[in-house]
């Protein structure tokens, strides 16, 4: 069995980057993992469990971040966590919805 971690590099879709709706999102699903999950740029990695180490990364929109895992379902965790930052947090629906109201 392979001990190292893997990783995955993502990038901050969300126009308002990682900021404390889509960190809380992203904590929530981290959460559901039992691996450790750091993420981080720079070579600075932080805990993807905590909101506040995830807001001191200052992640802008198109900020690349690299996610690490280490655990028996390392891969799931990455994969899911992949996809979520594929889909923008799903912020750019919301923004689009609340803009359309506005009108």
């Amino acid at each position: 069995m392979n001990n190292s971690p893997l990783t995955r590099t993502v990038v901050v879709k969300n126009p308002q980057g990682l900021h404390a709706r889509p960190a809380d999102t992203l904590v929530r699903l981290a959460s559901r993992f039992e691996s450790a999950i750091m993420i981080g740029k720079g070579g600075e990695l932080v805990d993807c469990k905590s909101i506040l180490s995830l807001l001191t990364l200052g992640a802008a929109q198109g900020t690349e971040l690299l996610i690490s895992a280490e655990g028996d379902d390392a891969d799931s965790a990455l994969h899911s966590i992949e996809e979520l930052f594929e889909a923008g947090f799903d912020e750019a629906n919301e923004l689009g919805a609340e803009a359309a109201s506005d009108s």
